[in-house]
């Protein structure tokens, strides 16, 4: 008895996929091609490179980057955990790397303290939000105990009644 294959085309990669429609800029496809003549496995490429894949990367879980001479913020990795403290604000600056935005009356230390209750509630196995938080709670901690720690206004302004006019 002959065993009939599926025909059709070859799977064009080793995980599951499916079939997707987007339209794009002229300029994004011309760029797509640079990377890969397949279209489908040119944007692969360029998310696998952009965004942290599966979690690992090389990229910092926590980062420090300088502002101004002596001046640093402080950078991290998404976290769902972080993400559901109210008074703080993830704002993305580039593809899931973050800057940490605390509400005007919240002192860093508040911040250090829901880090190690969260740290308590995390299952002892997570391997990407665990060490998230130890990074973060050991930076904050260690700079509190040498007074380096300072926080600055950033400017924010509520979209919501802005006349796009103007």
């Amino acid at each position: 008895m002959a065993v009939k294959t599926r025909g059709g085309r070859p799977k064009k990669f080793d995980v599951s996929s499916r079939v997707v429609t987007i339209t794009l800029p002229e300029r994004t496809l011309k760029n797509l091609e640079s990377i890969d003549r397949d279209r489908a496995r040119a944007i692969v490429k360029a998310v696998d490179s952009t965004l942290y894949q599966d979690r690992e990367s090389d990229q910092p879980l926590v980062d420090l980057v300088e502002v101004a001479p002596g001046i640093a913020i402080i950078i991290v990795g998404p976290s769902s955990s972080l993400r559901s403290v109210h008074w703080l604000r993830m704002v993305e600056i580039t593809p899931e790397r973050f800057l940490l935005v605390i509400q005007q009356d919240i002192r860093a230390e508040e911040l250090e303290l829901i880090i190690l209750d969260m740290l308590d509630m995390l299952p002892s196995d997570d391997h990407y939000e665990r060490p998230l938080l130890e990074q973060l709670r050991k930076l904050i901690r260690s700079s509190r105990h040498e007074s380096r720690i300072q926080q600055y206004k950033i400017l924010m302004i509520s979209v919501n009644d802005i006349d796009s006019g103007e």
